[in-house]
């Protein structure tokens, strides 16, 4: 593996001094199997009086699948759903035909200091099922397997690997795996999945023999099964899965359609896309 593609992150402040790392969508790559949107947040120490509460806004034509190394959060939407988000846990929420959603501090947080540290991620969804009802599906830490393989512990968030299967439920064929190598430790990725990107949360690794420094995501050829290493120890995911083909990607819409997208930022501005209940507050449709 000499020519790697490797995909750099952008800042992109979401607020309040709360910035992300955004790898996906990038000017090299739209997606990685379903995976259209990748940021990573943290490590951050939030403090009292620090607002990184993100206000009721919408989605369409995607899920949003949320995983936490540290803190909480609180999710709402609007089909009436509130589940607080803590570590390891995996919370898939379609959006489909359209979800508006909040995600706050929780109240017993928001008067000390806190650690923030995860990832969201979009998937989008199957044209067949692209205007599918919403929903919001939790998993809880401790339903999600956990194997040792060579040098790490690999958690199967979403999808099949080493024997394992996830309980998360998706609508195409995906892959999302936490891979924690320890120091001097050695995994191979041999997983099937027509694409598959891997990206270094906290530390630096070698891909087949190829230094990768952190918050890099590496793309992995087609059919490989390249060995990482971590000689310090490292902090992995793994995405990957079907390719579902191009999207029209618009602030928090996602669509094949073009006119769709227009038909969700005239719905979201005349607010007929529903509500948060007990919120009053939103994001307003974005001037661009």
């Amino acid at each position: 593996m000499v020519d790697l593609i490797r995909l750099l992150p952008l800042s992109k402040d979401l607020g309040g001094g709360f910035t992300v790392r955004r790898l996906l969508p990038s000017a090299q790559r739209q997606a990685v199997g379903p995976f259209v949107f990748f940021d990573h947040f943290g490590p951050i120490t939030a403090q009292p009086g620090d607002n990184h509460d993100v206000r009721p806004h919408p989605h369409i034509g995607l899920a949003t699948v949320t995983y936490l190394f540290e803190g909480a959060m609180m999710h709402r939407d609007s089909t009436g759903v509130v589940q607080r988000i803590e570590p390891g846990a995996i919370n898939w929420m379609t959006a489909g035909s359209g979800i508006v959603h909040s995600e706050r501090t929780p109240d017993d947080l928001r008067d000390r200091a806190h650690s923030k540290h995860g990832l969201q991620l979009w998937a989008a969804l199957p044209v067949e099922h692209e205007e599918v009802d919403c929903s919001f599906d939790h998993a809880p830490a401790q339903s999600i397997p956990e194997v040792r393989i060579g040098g790490a512990r690999v958690r199967v968030l979403i999808g099949e690997a080493f024997g394992v299967t996830s309980p998360v439920k998706t609508l195409s064929r995906t892959l999302y795996l936490d891979l924690q190598i320890e120091p001097g430790g050695t995994v191979e990725l041999a997983t099937q999945e027509q694409e598959r990107a891997v990206y270094g949360v906290d530390g630096a690794f070698t891909l087949g023999g190829v230094e990768v420094a952190p918050h890099t995501m590496v793309v992995l050829e087609p059919g490989s099964s390249p060995g990482i290493r971590s000689e310090s120890g490292s902090r992995l995911v793994l995405i990957g899965g079907a390719p579902l083909g191009h999207r029209h990607i618009w602030w928090n819409f996602v669509s094949t359609r073009r006119d769709r997208i227009e038909r969700a930022k005239a719905d979201w501005a005349a607010h007929r896309m529903g509500e948060v209940p007990g919120d009053s507050e939103f994001i307003p449709l974005p001037a661009r």
